[in-house]
């Protein structure tokens, strides 16, 4: 349910229906993501990401430093976000019958980690701790849900991420007037006609040619 709301308001946010929502990855993480396209490997970046947040969520925790409340909530806020980024992404990749098996084991293990140390900081009620409770709570509800996500049998999930994507499709095509839509079908089959096909991934750095030994 979750993931078919933050689709239809992507929808509304390009539509211009909505404002977009705050980066919640960094310039150089953006980077390493776009590097990252096969999804195991993408799948294992955003748990880097999720990681390091959580590792400056505590050593905010540990500091109990006056006026941190807001640094805190906003890491929870971007936290939560990498954890819907890495359904999204598990996600996309079932639809293109890819197989992330490897990946899914990863990003289970890691999350009950994650969620042990929020639940830490929870137990622990830090004295200002109503200032973000409730993105803590949050965090801790999406982690839980994306823990029951990863540890779903990948056969089964399948047909319902097909079965979903399909039923939001028409959702989305529903808030859309026929003139959008039959715009929308030829500005798709303008891009598809203009758009070559995907060279294979090259090890080689921009500029640089077979046989050529890069400079440090």
């Amino acid at each position: 349910m979750k993931r078919a709301v933050c689709i239809l308001m992507a929808f509304a946010a390009c539509a211009g229906l909505a404002p977009a929502q705050k980066e919640f990855l960094t310039n150089d993480e953006i980077d390493k993501i776009r590097e990252a396209q096969e999804p195991n490997l993408r799948l294992k970046t955003y748990l880097l990401f999720a990681r390091q947040r959580l590792d400056q969520l505590r050593q905010q925790i540990l500091k109990d430093k006056k006026g941190r409340s807001l640094a805190v909530r906003q890491l929870l806020e971007d936290y939560g976000q990498i954890i819907d980024a890495i359904d999204t992404v598990s996600d996309d990749a079932l639809k293109r019958k890819v197989d992330i098996s490897v990946g899914m084991t990863e990003v289970a293990a890691a999350e009950k980690k994650f969620l042990a140390q929020l639940q830490l900081i929870e137990d622990s009620r830090p004295q200002d701790l109503d200032m973000y409770e409730v993105s803590l709570k949050n965090a801790i509800d999406t982690t839980s849900e994306s823990i029951l996500t990863a540890s779903e049998d990948l056969g089964k999930r399948t047909t319902e991420v097909t079965a979903k994507a399909e039923e939001e499709k028409k959702k989305l095509e529903s808030l859309s007037t026929p003139e959008q839509l039959k715009e929308q079908k030829k500005e798709a089959a303008k891009t598809e006609d203009a758009t070559p096909k995907r060279k294979p991934p090259t090890l080689y750095r921009p500029g640089e040619k077979p046989g050529e030994v890069t400079k440090p």
